[in-house]
């Protein structure tokens, strides 16, 4: 006889659980991590980041880097996947009640956050690319103010361009992504998520490079970047928002190349 579940189960199984889950209780975790490696790096470095502090990257140490970036791409863009997952909830209960509502939301977000811990491998092989020529310190921080202004006029000029419009419009309309790729049972949601990841990550990948720009572990860009990708994706003058963070950008790489 199969084991009836437990009552911590039950609850997690339900929709409205789901989505606290992986909305609020998933993104605070990572930025809790988050925030303690990066004050221990700015402070006694003897904690959470001592093992970042090394010219020996062995397999264990690189693993921990991509767990740093998974983390931190969790914590900064799972929230704004809020109006996707919310919709998805009530397209379910209109469809066909409780079902496996809960079980098809954490399959969605686990979708979306393959794409970004795809992301996540790039940016550590890039940060190690980038650390073995001297581009950065072993703070995690730009070397050369020139090679700062370069990822900011990238990052400006991304934001200018229809991949990156069409990329938003996909991110703030998430019901267009459901009315027309909508697909059934776990496997099906789990697509639909990676879907939506997709079109976000093609969305932000250039804002998240301002990382290697203004510091990996520097806070107040980490908290900049997330506001601004948040305005962006949720706000009702997000589109306008990103010609305006295009041209303060361009103008602050400007004043970074003649510093």
């Amino acid at each position: 006889m199969p084991r009836p579940p437990s009552a911590i189960e039950t609850v997690l199984a339900r929709p409205r659980a789901g989505l606290v889950v992986v909305l609020i209780v998933l993104p605070l975790t990572c930025w809790l991590w988050v925030v303690a490696m990066a004050r221990d790096m700015y402070g006694p470095m003897s904690g959470a980041s001592a093992w970042m502090m090394t010219v020996t990257w062995d397999t264990p140490r690189l693993v921990l880097l991509w767990a740093m970036w998974a983390a931190m791409m969790a914590g900064m863009m799972m929230p704004t996947a809020a109006p996707l997952l919310i919709l998805y909830a009530r397209a379910m209960r209109n469809r066909d009640g409780q079902r496996n509502a809960g079980a098809r939301i954490y399959s969605m977000a686990a979708g979306y956050l393959v794409l970004w811990s795809a992301f996540s491998v790039a940016a550590t092989i890039l940060q190690r690319l980038l650390a073995a020529t001297s581009w950065l310190t072993m703070m995690m921080e730009p070397s050369d103010s020139r090679f700062a202004a370069g990822l900011l006029i990238l990052a400006g000029v991304y934001q200018l361009t229809p991949f990156k419009n069409v990329c938003l419009d996909a991110c703030r309309s998430p019901v267009s992504l459901l009315s027309a790729k909508w697909r059934e049972g776990m496997a099906g949601a789990f697509r639909m998520g990676a879907s939506h990841g997709l079109y976000c990550l093609g969305c932000c990948w250039a804002l998240m490079l301002l990382l290697f720009a203004g510091g990996v572990m520097n806070l107040t860009v980490i908290l900049a970047l997330t506001l601004w990708v948040a305005i962006e994706k949720l706000a009702p003058f997000g589109r306008q928002g990103a010609r305006v963070g295009a041209a303060l950008l361009l103008a602050l790489s400007g004043w970074m190349a003649l510093r």
